[in-house]
């Protein structure tokens, strides 16, 4: 199928002397060898692919070549959104591309800050959820007064940073990530995700750390990341049902409601001890 004109001459604006040829949503060449990624989207999706074309345009400012580059991106005539990146040939994410980006992440995206604060400067999507974003002066007015007071900076994150959004460059064999729903916030959430799904290996987590420390309190790490993760829990539960999400969401709320978050305990423990509180209390008048 030829490519439609529209296509076509957004293309012309990259590379002005070329003929194109491919397919939308895949893999379009250039008679001058170089080759492109083209997507577009229906009306409805508009704010979508700002947020993924801001994120990727972002996350190459960070770590150039770790993820695909914007050269065009916009609304055609008839309001249809659309991006056109760079085309990478993407394998799975083996050993030796696992620890290079995490290195890079650790380095790189993770060291990249913003002087706005916590946030991101237009909404996002982690699957179909939007996540309003906004700025924010403190972590834990971005993401939740759980995680209490933490000596952090705001560092660029991929945002959905599990397996089936990396990959290895089958023409290089650097690693890349793509599909982000980016956000200044902690680096720590960028883990939680990664650990989910499975597909990272141990020396993945192992490589990252000898670059960048867990946070103080390194002894909450794991409790953090419990938090972290239940997000993605509820909102895989929102997204596809529940089944095996929910519980998992559950467990992680079982695990959060009898520990303590960097000082706070969290909102349900709080609950129940004023329960047991006004119990007593009740007690004491009865006698």
């Amino acid at each position: 199928m030829p490519l439609p004109l529209h296509i076509l001459n957004e293309l012309a604006k990259i590379e002005p002397a070329a003929d194109f040829t491919g397919v939308v949503g895949g893999r379009v060449q250039s008679s001058n060898g170089k080759v492109y990624f083209v997507k577009q989207g229906s009306r409805s999706e508009g704010e979508q692919y700002i947020g993924e074309t801001e994120s990727l345009k972002e996350i190459d400012l960070a770590s150039p070549g770790l993820a695909p580059k914007v050269f065009s991106a916009g609304d055609f005539e008839d309001e249809t959104p659309f991006f056109i990146s760079e085309y990478k040939d993407i394998g799975h994410l083996d050993d030796k591309s696992a620890t290079v980006l995490a290195k890079r992440l650790a380095t790189e995206l993770h060291a990249h800050t913003s002087p706005k604060g916590f946030g991101f400067k237009v909404p996002t999507f982690c699957g179909a959820t939007r996540m309003k974003n906004g700025w924010f002066n403190s972590w834990e007015e971005c993401y939740s007064e759980m995680i209490g007071p933490l000596k952090i900076e705001p560092v660029l994150l991929h945002g959905d940073l599990w397996s089936g959004n990396v990959g290895s460059d089958r023409d290089t064999g650097e690693p890349v990530v793509f599909d982000p729903s980016s956000y200044f916030g902690h680096n720590e959430a960028d883990l939680a995700i990664a650990r989910i799904f499975g597909g990272f290996p141990p020396s993945f987590f192992a490589e990252y750390h000898k670059h960048l420390p867990k946070t103080e309190p390194a002894d909450q790490f794991s409790l953090r990341g419990h938090l972290y993760e239940l997000f993605h829990y509820l909102n895989h539960t929102v997204l596809f049902g529940g089944g095996g999400y929910e519980s998992s969401a559950l467990r992680k709320m079982d695990i959060l409601t009898g520990g303590y978050v960097a000082g706070k305990c969290s909102k349900v423990e709080e609950s129940r001890r004023d329960s047991k509180r006004v119990s007593a209390k009740k007690v004491e008048t009865a006698e």
